[in-house]
């Protein structure tokens, strides 16, 4: 019989974390085993692992704490007599707490960002209660283990899809964005959120711009800081350099398309994009932020610098778009990396926490 996992996501959109819900599901299920996603109804998680044929259930929490829920994540597991639940999500872990309390079946944590714990009581019973806590990197894990919790945490890095092919953004859509033919082009796919730091970005092209000349740049991605971020490329006259292109379903290809590929954070848990930018053979110009160190390599597959240093930034950028023959040898080191990232790699790795906690449980 095929082991049974319960997976929960409680976020609303599409960001990285669920799409590596739904490649570990993926992956899993090559493997053998039965998964079972919980989202929210209608999100695109929810409708992504349906089509992708995987078995959903809804879930529609109106608090984190929320005992309905939980009750709701019961009934799931004891319907698809589910034997270990993975959280995916800081509210998903206290729904996976409560929905497993005073049950057999145990679960796992996944703990993705470099934030420290809280240190109140509710986050440390949620976690407490974990059999295992996975940590998508080193650094996370460091800040984790600090927390003092008896919990064992395990690292597995995220995972990408390393045999897909991906064919850069057409000319006509990289016009339509404000990149003329053969601009030299720096692509940032990020929320615009605090931790991602884009401010930063946008200072740090505008040091680039002056080395380089035609520089355009895109940062792709939405979030609470828009305006600020809008606001800062019209004062900084960036408005024919930087286009703002919000939430894009063609990442990938701008990606694809870049030059260079930046991640400008202050925290960061991993960085999974880095691992798109590996696969595209894309040289990465980043902040040495969290577990971005984990993924880039410093001098061999790209650049990093000190976090908020935009001005060093900048300097990678116009360094890398400068030298033809040091992008392409970051690109070529950044292929032969991305294996070791892929979506097999890291279901294996999972499979093996998964069944480190079930033997713990017989014994």
């Amino acid at each position: 019989m095929p082991l049974r996992i319960l997976h929960v996501d409680t976020e609303r959109g599409w960001r990285g974390g669920e799409r590596q819900v739904l490649w570990l599901s993926t992956g899993l299920a090559a493997l053998g085993v039965r998964n079972v996603i919980a989202a929210r109804r209608g999100e695109p998680l929810a409708t992504r692992a349906r089509d992708a044929g995987h078995i959903t259930a809804a879930l529609a929490p109106a608090f984190e704490a929320d005992p309905r829920a939980a009750w709701a994540l019961r009934r799931v597991i004891r319907a698809q007599r589910i034997q270990l639940v993975h959280a995916h999500t800081a509210h998903a872990v206290a729904l996976a707490a409560l929905a497993t309390l005073g049950t057999s079946v145990p679960f796992v944590a996944a703990r993705r960002v470099d934030f420290p714990l809280k240190t109140n009581a509710g986050t440390r019973w949620k976690y407490g209660r974990a059999a295992a806590i996975v940590a998508v990197s080193e650094a996370v894990a460091a800040i984790v283990r600090r927390a003092g919790l008896q919990t064992p945490v395990v690292v597995v890095p995220d995972g990408t899809d390393v045999t897909r092919i991906t064919a850069p953004a057409s000319a006509a859509t990289l016009a339509s964005l404000g990149v003329p033919a053969g601009a030299p082009l720096v692509v940032q796919v990020a929320q615009l959120v605090g931790h991602k730091d884009p401010l930063t970005f946008v200072a740090a092209v505008d040091a680039a711009r002056r080395a380089v000349p035609g520089l355009r740049a895109l940062l792709v991605g939405d979030g609470p800081l828009r305006g600020a971020v809008e606001a800062a490329v019209r004062e900084r006259g960036l408005g024919d350099v930087l286009r703002v292109a919000g939430y894009r379903t063609d990442a990938d290809e701008l990606l694809a398309a870049a030059d260079v590929v930046t991640l400008s954070s202050r925290e960061e848990g991993m960085g999974s994009v880095l691992l798109d930018a590996l696969v595209f053979g894309r040289a990465v110009a980043a902040t040495r932020a969290g577990g971005i160190p984990e993924v880039v390599h410093d001098g061999v597959t790209g650049l990093l610098s000190p976090v908020g240093d935009a001005g060093a930034l900048g300097a990678s950028i116009a360094r890398l778009l400068a030298d033809d023959t040091l992008r392409a040898r970051f690109g070529d080191a950044g292929r032969a990396r991305a294996p070791g990232f892929s979506i097999d790699a890291m279901a294996r790795r999972t499979l093996d926490v998964y069944r480190d906690v079930l033997a713990a449980r017989r014994r």
